[in-house]
């Protein structure tokens, strides 16, 4: 199944030069969404992860299907005061300002190989947030998976210490 044609494209949103990519067009078709959780498992399947981290929020529909495939818990990282218990922080650059991420303090033990998985790796900046979370926890990033890439805003570069794995990718953005 060709995955990107699934995929929703908005030019000049959420502003102008921009190319938005939509993935809800992929969530509301079973086919693809199943394809897609299906790729993720199979990548996975065999590698050391003790954890699966969704990233807020799309990456948590992936986080929970593969977890649930492959027997795992779901970490969940997210914006600055969604969750309710003792959290670390990172914050990281935005195009337009900074954001900061958290995870609860409990939910990585030292030496868990944990997978991060969100819908789109753009620039790379959220993700390599997330990594240092989990890091500064004592876990093992044991790779990073997307839905959707966009090379030519260098995210890979910026995680090329890590195992990326996407689904499909855009030139140009």
């Amino acid at each position: 199944m060709d995955l990107k044609a699934t995929i929703r494209s908005i030019p000049n949103w959420p502003k102008e030069k921009i190319i938005f990519r939509d993935i809800t067009t992929l969530l509301e078709n079973a086919d693809a969404f199943r394809e897609a959780c299906d790729r993720f498992y199979e990548h996975y399947r065999n590698v050391k992860i003790d954890k699966i981290a969704g990233i807020e929020a799309r990456g948590f529909l992936f986080a929970a299907v593969l977890a649930y495939r492959l027997g795992k818990g779901v970490v969940l990282i997210r914006k600055k005061g969604k969750l309710p218990f003792k959290t670390i922080s990172e914050s990281y650059s935005l195009e337009y300002g900074e954001s900061t991420l958290e995870v609860h303090e409990d939910s990585i033990n030292a030496g868990e190989n944990i997978l991060i998985v969100d819908d789109l790796l753009a620039t790379g900046g959220t993700v390599k947030a997330s990594a240092n979370l989990v890091e500064k926890l004592g876990g093992i990033v044991a790779g990073c998976a997307f839905v959707i890439d966009l090379p030519d805003l260098g995210g890979k570069e910026v995680l090329k210490k890590y195992d990326v794995f996407t689904l499909v990718s855009f030139e140009g953005h």
